[in-house]
């Protein structure tokens, strides 16, 4: 299957939720897609970080994960995912935050480049900053597709992961609907 990395994968705001993000579909069995899956489509993920990403100015140029480290890569997105999902819906779950803890621990105790940041290291180091974060209330999940992102809007108002796709999708079949209610007798 082909695939880009585009601009709206990285909606996220901070590099942790967008790799937590590559999972498409997360909490729908039959149509759940791991965009980390094939290590070439994980490789070209830290290559877009590098044009699309928020954090890129942070980290400079990632690297891909080596592939001895992808393993404890794919860990981290996921106990990322579960810890920040249980922050949004204000679930006390502090194993959920060990857990991430210890993946960011197995994570950044692997030898890294000198002169460059790995895409597993970066992650890690995205994820403590989400977890030391003073406004856990920036964090939320789009109602459309259910990925994690930070509102960085003034008034933290913002809905939707992407206006451009979310927003626009879920405004399109609100219309839909209308429209449909108002031609049926």
């Amino acid at each position: 299957m082909s695939f880009t990395w585009t601009a709206h994968r990285f909606a996220g705001g901070a590099l942790a939720l967008d790799v937590a993000n590559s999972v498409v579909l997360r909490f729908d069995p039959e149509r759940r897609i791991d965009r980390f899956a094939e290590p070439l489509a994980m490789d070209a993920f830290a290559e877009a970080a590098n044009r699309y990403g928020f954090e890129r100015e942070r980290f400079g140029p990632l690297l891909p994960a080596r592939p001895e480290n992808r393993k404890s890569l794919i860990e981290l997105r996921e106990a990322t995912d579960r810890h920040f999902r249980a922050v949004v819906r204000a679930e006390d779950r502090p194993d959920l935050l060990a857990d991430l803890l210890e993946a960011i621990a197995t994570v950044l105790r692997q030898p890294v480049n000198a002169n460059r940041t790995s895409l597993d290291a970066a992650t890690a180091h995205s994820a403590l900053s989400l977890i030391a974060s003073p406004e856990p209330e920036r964090l939320k999940i789009c109602p459309n597709c259910e990925w994690l992102f930070l509102d960085r809007s003034r008034n933290k108002s913002r809905t939707w992961c992407d206006m451009a796709v979310c927003g626009n999708r879920t405004k399109a079949r609100r219309h839909y609907r209308r429209n449909k209610k108002g031609t049926q007798p």
